[in-house]
């Protein structure tokens, strides 16, 4: 049974095979350069003759897991082999300095998530933001310096994930990253733009001026190729040395050092807290949607729970029905996010250290509770967090600020095995501090900024998501997989973002599951997101004109903005896979 119309696929794109010269014999390969283009190819075959297909927000990244998979890979090789080229083109958002979830559906069923979200370090304290007055130190200085770095998890991630599911060796998934690290990649426009935006941020440290600034002291234009040797040398090393190479040894030391100079205050990051660091297999979060099985990421993650409940809360209106452009569907799909999000800033955090009641919030009743609350004629006023089973009592929201600098990417592996995966450095080029020719996160800013609240009795709180030594902070990322009615692998589907990412992934689930849309189209509808009281709708779509008739339904204050969306999935349809990442990403992945 499938809810899905037929549907025209475009001819596949042009392949463009360039062999890049390679010092040593390990690192004779071929990469692929993918045509500039938002559309992605489908596979037309039999599912016999599917090698397996990628999405990823750079061509060039898509083309390194591309790789994989013609050479023998399995959909995991190609995952990691995504993830450290992303590391060298893309490194305002991603790569070794920062980490991951990932999500593996095999075919029968299986679910597979691994967590290597960074850690706080050891000597870290609830008032690790605050200064001498106890208020927090403006986000400024939380930023761009050690306290905002946490140990680094996408080499361990990819480490136990290679362990279980690689097929490939080690070294061979470095390959493509290395020699666009050595021979030099073309800035595109979105990561030059990134560069020319935050100046300050990308050219906080003389190592990153030396690659990515000209004679002039000005960042580098679009088109520019880029050589990034040290980073050349640091994959090789780990090439070499597998995950054991980034956690100890020069590499844990030149991180330790480069973040102790920058901590000013006792308890920065050592080389301890990175040898220590283990990426964890947690349990999937699953609920159902109109019979499909939707499975994402538990804590430290918001994002499966939050785009398990947005479903679940919507699951007893017919939004088939509605259409996409219907203003009741979106209304809908605004209220639905309000009371997630309600949840998600009260009860989720690092379930190590405090008691999350994810099955209390995604128990169907405890929906069904939740979805009574939404109207569709009106806004709900009194908009408030509910009581799941197992809910902790003497809890505050946290306060905390969210930024962009993130990137997803999807895997259909030979036999349909699927991976979605999102890695992250937090905000654009993290914290600005760099080694060996990568920049290091500034994750640990998606911990509250205070560690407790008044609460409504006038007694101290203290925040579920507080910093804590060794703990791993809140995330908005919710690499998602969805299984067929059947139980097959059928959806891979995740978004960049911040907190956009579970919206952005809920909406295009409903794309592909409601409206029968294509991936493409799916992740390319109307962006719109509540923000307590206010929306923001996406500026330029047909939301935008609708803003007095939302305000009309009790929403108080519509904000046109173009927010920085991009999304990513890969669906299968018999024996057709198609791969789309989000199409406003069409101009800014273009080279000049």
């Amino acid at each position: 049974m499938t809810l899905h119309k037929h549907r025209g696929f475009a001819a596949p794109l042009a392949f463009m095979v360039a062999s890049l010269a390679a010092p040593t014999a390990a690192e004779e390969h071929v990469v692929e350069t993918i045509e500039q283009s938002a559309k992605l190819p489908a596979h037309h075959g039999t599912q016999a003759e599917f090698v397996g297909t990628v999405t990823a927000a750079d061509p060039r990244a898509q083309a390194a897991g591309m790789a994989m998979l013609r050479k023998g890979g399995s959909a995991t090789d190609a995952a990691i082999a995504v993830m450290l080229a992303l590391t060298v083109v893309e490194p305002q958002s991603s790569g070794i300095g920062g980490g991951g979830f990932y999500v593996r559906a095999a075919p029968g069923g299986e679910v597979t998530t691994i967590d290597g979200r960074e850690t706080a370090p050891s000597g870290a304290t609830p008032d690790w933001f605050l200064g001498d007055d106890g208020k927090p130190l403006p986000r400024g200085e939380r930023v761009m310096s050690g306290l905002s770095v946490g140990v680094p998890g996408n080499l361990a991630l990819a480490a136990k994930a290679h362990e279980a599911y690689g097929k490939l060796a080690w070294a061979d998934l470095f390959a493509p990253a290395i020699a666009l690290a050595r021979d030099g990649f073309k800035l595109n426009n979105r990561t030059a733009s990134f560069f020319a935006r935050l100046p300050e941020r990308s050219g906080l440290v003389e190592e990153a001026r030396g690659i990515y600034f000209g004679d002039d002291g000005q960042p580098q234009p679009a088109g520019t190729l880029i050589r990034n040797p040290a980073l050349a040398e640091t994959l090789e090393a780990l090439a070499n040395g597998g995950a054991e190479a980034f956690y100890s040894g020069p590499i844990a030391q030149g991180i330790a050092d480069e973040v102790a100079a920058k901590t000013d205050r006792t308890g920065a990051l050592t080389v301890g807290d990175i040898a220590d660091y283990q990426a964890i297999e947690r349990e999937a979060v699953c609920g159902a949607y109109r019979g499909y099985t939707i499975c994402g990421m538990g804590p430290p993650s918001s994002g499966g729970v939050a785009v398990i409940q947005i479903l679940g809360q919507l699951e007893r209106f017919d939004l088939a029905a509605l259409g996409p452009q219907n203003l009741q569907t979106w209304h809908l799909f605004l209220e639905s996010q309000r009371l997630a999000y309600a949840d998600r800033g009260l009860y989720l955090a690092d379930s190590d250290f405090v008691k999350v009641p994810v099955a209390g919030l995604i128990d169907p009743d405890y929906l069904a509770q939740r979805s009574a609350l939404i109207s569709a004629d009106s806004a709900i006023t009194d908009l408030a967090a509910g009581s799941p089973q197992g809910a902790p009592q003497a809890r505050l929201p946290a306060i905390e600020g969210e930024e962009r600098g993130t990137s997803h990417f999807s895997v259909a592996g030979p036999h349909g095995t699927l991976i979605s995966y999102t890695s992250t450095i937090e905000g654009p080029f993290g914290s600005g501090l760099m080694t060996g020719g990568f920049y290091l996160n500034n994750e640990l800013t998606d911990f509250s900024s205070v560690p407790e609240r008044t609460g409504p009795e006038g007694k101290g709180q203290l925040i579920a998501n507080r910093v804590e030594g060794s703990k791993r902070p809140r995330s908005s990322m919710a690499p998602t997989v969805v299984f067929d009615p059947d139980g097959e692998p059928f959806l891979a589907i995740g978004a960049a973002g911040g907190g956009t990412i579970p919206v952005q992934t809920a909406r295009g689930i409903i794309g592909v599951i409601d409206f029968g849309l294509s991936p493409r189209e799916a992740i390319g509808l109307p962006f719109v997101m509540a923000f307590g009281s206010r929306v923001l709708v996406e500026e330029g779509t047909w939301l935008e004109g609708a803003s007095e008739e939302l305000k009309a339904l009790g929403h108080e204050q519509i904000l046109a903005r173009s927010p920085p969306l991009k999304a990513g999935a890969i669906l299968r349809e018999g024996d057709i896979w198609e791969a789309a990442r989000d199409p406003r990403l069409e101009r800014a992945i273009t080279i000049p």
